[in-house]
């Protein structure tokens, strides 16, 4: 068996005796928005998937530090696909439930800063200072 047999996959956390609360792990595949400090738009050609959180929350505080601590070691994972159908691609293989949150499509209307001493008929406006 290697793999290119017909007939029907199994998911491939079945087969690799992961732990039954990680099989069912639900993950998220979207298009990260650029932070707000950027102008342009390099780093959103590729898509990323991550985990959501368990249900349980298997979260306790640290006694000596004060610190959160999780047995949820897929909490802060995420992986980078070139496509969405990559990504969807490889969640249906490993047998995770997805769903897709596909991005906001930015409006960018061209502006001029000319546009503002352009002349137009109408009447002019009067602002008095004294």
């Amino acid at each position: 068996m290697d793999g290119s047999e017909s007939g029907e996959s199994v998911a491939a956390a079945v087969l690799s005796g992961a732990p039954i609360d990680l099989q069912a792990r639900t993950v998220r595949i979207y298009r990260p928005a650029k932070t707000a400090t950027q102008s342009g738009d390099w780093h959103g050609h590729h898509w990323r998937m991550d985990w959501d959180i368990l249900h349980k929350g298997h979260r306790w505080e640290n006694p000596m530090m004060g610190w959160q601590s999780s047995a949820d070691m897929m909490q802060g994972t995420h992986l980078n696909f070139k496509s969405k159908e990559d990504a969807i691609l490889f969640a249906q293989k490993q047998g995770y439930e997805y769903f897709v949150q596909e991005p906001n499509i930015r409006k960018f209307v061209p502006k001029a800063y000319a546009n503002n001493f352009m002349h137009s008929p109408k009447k002019l406006k009067v602002v008095r200072t004294k």
